[in-house]
């Protein structure tokens, strides 16, 4: 054998008994398991993690003001404060549009069920108030004379009116926000107008922008209603 094998043998040797003196070296340096801990110590680092915690809750303190005659806003006069007018838009396209208003001719039909006068020309219906458009209702307190007798008009057209509907229910037209008001409305009782009947019946009067005043010259002449002797 060569000198230079003979040497990297004897090398080879001393590098394998330096690695078995190691690993056994390496079991008292290393720790086998962790070391374990008594129930007193866990105890108390739990304790010291609550605290940690409870310090943390804790509200802080407040920050410490540093040129607050700088930084700080000045103090403000509310006497020299004036209110003025808000700027017009720049543009109309950003307003609203106001409501548009339904005229009667876009109202819709409704049936109003146990009509009962209040007047001659006012009645309710289903919580709801109704005056018959284009009359003019008599007070139930208005007193009518004819010749010498004097007479309470008012309560018998109101007997009348009633006594006509008989709890028929009506047709009328109403707008859609009619449960807000009260309003004045044409009806039908089946086919026949409910204004013209009271006009032509002497029970009601014509308003002068409506379309029954050639019914109340009628009644007029022939004496009906309270145009005529009591009833």
């Amino acid at each position: 054998m060569k000198p230079t094998g003979r040497l990297a043998s004897a090398l080879g040797g001393l590098g394998l008994v330096a690695g078995a003196f190691l690993i056994v070296a390496s079991r008292q340096w290393l720790p086998t398991e962790a070391p374990s801990q008594s129930p007193s110590q866990n105890q108390e680092n739990t304790q010291r993690v609550r605290g940690l915690h409870a310090q943390d809750m804790r509200p802080g303190q407040p920050a410490r003001k540093i040129a607050e005659d700088l930084i700080a806003p000045p103090p403000l006069d509310a006497s020299g404060i004036e209110r003025v007018e808000p700027r017009r838009p720049l543009s109309e396209l950003g307003l609203a549009l106001p409501p548009k208003t339904l005229m009667p001719q876009d109202w819709h039909e409704a049936l109003l069920f146990r009509p009962v006068a209040t007047s001659s020309a006012v009645f309710e219906s289903m919580g709801r108030a109704v005056v018959i458009s284009g009359t003019i209702d008599i007070d139930p307190s208005k007193t009518c004379s004819f010749g010498d007798a004097v007479w309470p008009c008012g309560q018998r057209a109101r007997a009348a009116f009633n006594g006509w509907l008989r709890g028929r229910a009506l047709k009328c037209s109403l707008p859609p926000d009619f449960d807000r008001f009260a309003i004045a409305a044409p009806c039908t009782l089946g086919k026949q107008d409910v204004g013209a009947w009271l006009v032509s019946n002497g029970w009601a009067l014509a308003s002068p922008f409506g379309i029954y005043g050639k019914a109340e010259v009628t009644a007029r002449a022939a004496g009906m209603g309270i145009f005529g002797p009591p009833q």
